[in-house]
């Protein structure tokens, strides 16, 4: 499979990744990690330009997840269980999640396998706005995008045994991140109202 995805990636490039970003996120069985761990090691080696592998990842999945965010906005939860059949233990936990950790899920569930599908559809369906909706789920999307590349990159022939390791711990990694914007949240808002009630 991974000399499949190489040849590919080699003889297609930033094309191939652009169409497997968009699909991956929304939500078909591509192996999205790997396929940018991928494209990371054959920018180390030279064989792809490091420019255009960067920016059709992540313009990949901005498209992918903005096309989840519409389907939310527009056909709504009750009409995507019904026509498209949404795999409904992760679209609960998403659910579940977005009320407890907001917008931070969108910039960090990209980490989480079966979430980051679902996300968006969440976000539209509450409906969420727009320009918060792009603020945090592209900020997710470089992040996300140069981890993968990055882990390949720096990884070189190492890169599946290190692709492993990041994969075991990014959950924790992003929940923990997630945790501490919360915090960090509250004790902004909290400082402010302090702030406003002494003046």
């Amino acid at each position: 499979m991974e000399r499949q995805l190489i040849d590919w990636l080699v003889r297609y490039g930033s094309p191939l990744l652009f169409v497997a970003q968009v699909f991956g996120i929304f939500g078909l069985p591509i192996p999205d990690e790997l396929l940018l761990t991928v494209a990371g090691v054959l920018v180390r080696r030279g064989q792809l330009a490091a420019g255009p592998t960067i920016l059709s990842a992540i313009a990949g999945c901005c498209v992918g997840i903005t096309f989840s965010y519409v389907l939310g906005r527009t056909i709504g939860l009750a009409a995507l269980r019904h026509v498209c059949r949404v795999h409904e233990p992760a679209l609960a936990r998403a659910q579940r999640w977005f009320q407890r950790f907001g917008c931070w899920l969108l910039a960090f569930g990209y980490y989480i396998p079966g979430v980051r599908h679902v996300t968006a559809i969440a976000a539209g369906s509450v409906p969420l706005q727009y320009s918060t909706f792009g603020l945090f789920a592209y900020l997710g999307a470089v992040l996300w995008c140069a981890t993968f590349i990055g882990v390949g990159y720096f990884a070189g022939n190492r890169w599946l045994e290190l692709l492993d390791d990041v994969r075991q711990h990014t959950v924790v990694l992003a929940v923990g991140a997630t945790l501490a914007l919360l915090v960090y949240g509250a004790f902004t808002k909290s400082r402010g109202k302090r702030s406003r009630v002494s003046v």
